[in-house]
């Protein structure tokens, strides 16, 4: 059996044509969002116990951290790979290493609730030494864009540094000093993009951000069901049950048609690089909202299951209040980039008051 150098390990990386035809997502992107996602199911579970148990503020809080953590290493992973992604054994021993962290990362979201950063901010490290190494890589082969790799590789190891050291931040400033690393975070790419722009490919990014909010969407139907499967298996609130099926099906199958309504590809095609990091980074609300829309279906079972702590105001707000989310993010960095017209305005916005008004009635599911 031949053996493996260094050399063959790390071997420079060339870019890939952003024009390239039929350019679809890899089984490794398909699989590594897979893995993201447990991540994203440990958030939304933990949000849901946290309203619950009637500390919905702090929960709020802590989910919004802890989904930028899954989401920001999920988007650097992503438009790199769009860029840069050989399929070549580096890239895919690189990968594994990235899958390893979130899987760490994962496992520590249900301390992040209680204050503890340290199990998250491990996988964090791991996933950032596998893209630091990444960006080295392109350094070496890519010419063009040797300065962008090495400010891309420069900004993440000094920021991750600053994730390290935020482990001994006192919890009465932690909230504050975490925004202000993700405000760092967000100026790393716009840097080091400025030194020009990596090859990334439109429709791939497109498609990539697309079946990411599928897969978001089928957590929501899985911890919905997980928490009606108990709550039946208990015997509870049948009636009450069929009504938040009844309403839940169709919201999670509107929020899929509404953002399947637009395209997205030629929007990118010849603007600026800060919309489309703006489109980009915005996707953040899209995602993080949908997936706290699941952590909310399953609030509303435990109300109606009387295991809920908080009142059924605050168990209603948890689902409308992401469901309005959505739906304005998916027209701010979604539709409205297709159409501005007064009458997509007016609905949308229509469409978001009602949802919260929602939140006043009996049943707002």
């Amino acid at each position: 059996m031949p053996r493996l150098s260094v050399e063959q390990l790390v071997r420079p990386l060339r870019p890939r044509d952003p024009h390239e035809e039929n350019r679809v997502a890899s089984a490794l992107e398909l699989f590594t969002d897979l893995c993201f996602v447990v991540a994203v199911s440990q958030a939304a579970e933990a949000l849901h116990h946290t309203i619950t148990n009637g500390h919905a503020a702090s929960g709020a809080v802590h989910f919004a951290m802890a989904f930028f953590a899954i989401f920001w290493t999920w988007l650097n992973f992503t438009w790199f790979g769009s860029a840069y992604d050989d399929d070549g054994l580096a890239y895919r021993l690189l990968t594994i290493l990235q899958v390893l962290g979130a899987l760490v990362l994962a496992a520590g979201i249900p301390r992040m609730f209680d204050d503890d950063f340290s199990l998250s901010v491990a996988g964090y490290v791991i996933m950032r030494v596998a893209l630091v190494t990444q960006w080295w890589r392109v350094s070496r082969g890519d010419p063009v864009h040797r300065t962008t790799a090495r400010r891309y590789a420069a900004g993440i190891v000094g920021v991750q540094g600053a994730w390290v050291a935020y482990l001994w931040v006192p919890h009465s400033v932690g909230v504050l000093v975490f925004f202000l690393l993700v405000c760092c975070e967000l100026l790393v790419p716009a840097w080091a993009e400025r030194a020009g722009i990596t090859p990334w490919h439109p429709h791939h990014i497109v498609e990539r951000y697309s079946l990411f909010f599928i897969i978001v969407l089928g957590e929501v139907i899985l911890s919905s069901t997980v928490a009606i499967q108990t709550a039946i298996d208990e015997g509870q609130a049948a009636g009450h049950l069929v009504g938040l099926i009844a309403g839940g099906i169709p919201l999670v199958f509107g929020l899929w048609w509404l953002y399947f309504s637009r395209e997205d590809t030629d929007v990118m095609l010849g603007r600026s690089i800060t919309l489309n990091m703006i489109w980009g980074f915005g996707h953040y609300f899209v995602f993080a909202s949908a997936a706290a829309v699941g952590a909310g279906l399953a609030v509303r079972v435990d109300h109606y299951a009387h295991h809920s702590a908080s009142a059924g105001l605050l168990t209603a707000g948890s689902l409308t209040v992401p469901t309005a989310v959505l739906v304005a993010s998916i027209y701010v960095f979604h539709v409205s980039q297709h159409d501005r017209s007064p009458l997509v305005v007016g609905a949308f916005a229509t469409a978001v008051v009602v949802v919260l008004l929602g939140t006043v009635t009996p049943v707002p599911e």
